[in-house]
């Protein structure tokens, strides 16, 4: 008996097999909501996929959904979404006009008292096994540039070698993807409102948010 027969949905901690083959995004959306690809699944409300137009020039990649993500089924609706966005207008960028997404598609959380959901970052394991989705959605969209949101979406983007601190509001080369594009890494929006200096963590995430627009601007259309 192989591997693949004794495993149970999940344990492979793999998406590829739940990608379509072929379609745009709905089709991908579609897909992604039956997906079972690592363990997360069993315990989130439901897949929360990338939101958006597919002719968007600019992607901004978090690490996963929060609570009111995972309820809702969208990406960046809870409190952390309501200040990126914030951000996004003070640095000139039309959320309207960007493609959203997280780099895990599930929300991983532990149950404090009241049952009250806790987020819980999600492992290597779980951010490799989500990783096409996040592929898929950067071959169908081809954005200019990528904003990653945070540790777990710069490293799903460049690396496991990736350090916010250090490369943060630089222009970074997407390896890999075609077209090419390239990434400016900044805070999760969740890390400045858990900041005990908001304020400062608040204007550094506009300041990199400007670095980002100031690229989209001179890339080619």
């Amino acid at each position: 008996m192989s591997r693949t027969d004794t495993e149970g949905p999940g344990q492979q901690y793999d998406a590829t097999p739940y990608l379509p083959g072929r379609g745009g995004i709905p089709a991908h959306r579609r897909a992604a909501a039956k997906c079972q690809g690592c363990p997360l699944f069993e315990n989130a409300t439901q897949t929360v996929f990338g939101a958006g137009t597919a002719a968007a020039r600019i992607m901004l990649v978090g690490e996963q959904p929060g609570d009111q993500e995972d309820r809702q089924g969208e990406p960046f609706v809870g409190p952390a979404g309501g200040l990126l966005r914030k951000a996004l207008r003070e640095a000139g960028i039309d959320v309207e006009e960007a493609y959203v997404t997280n780099a895990v598609k599930h929300f991983k959380f532990t149950e404090a008292r009241g049952k009250r959901r806790i987020h819980k970052s999600p492992d290597l394991r779980e951010m490799t096994a989500c990783r096409p989705w996040l592929a898929a959605e950067l071959r169908m969209v081809g954005p200019d540039v990528v904003v990653a949101l945070g540790a777990t979406a710069g490293k799903a983007l460049l690396g496991t070698s990736f350090r916010v601190s250090k490369e943060r509001g630089a222009l970074i080369p997407l390896p890999g993807e075609q077209p090419k594009a390239y990434v400016v890494a900044t805070l999760h929006p969740s890390a400045v409102l858990r900041s005990d200096d908001r304020e400062a963590a608040y204007t550094g995430l506009v300041s990199d948010l400007r670095a980002a627009a100031e690229a989209l601007h001179r890339a080619p259309r």
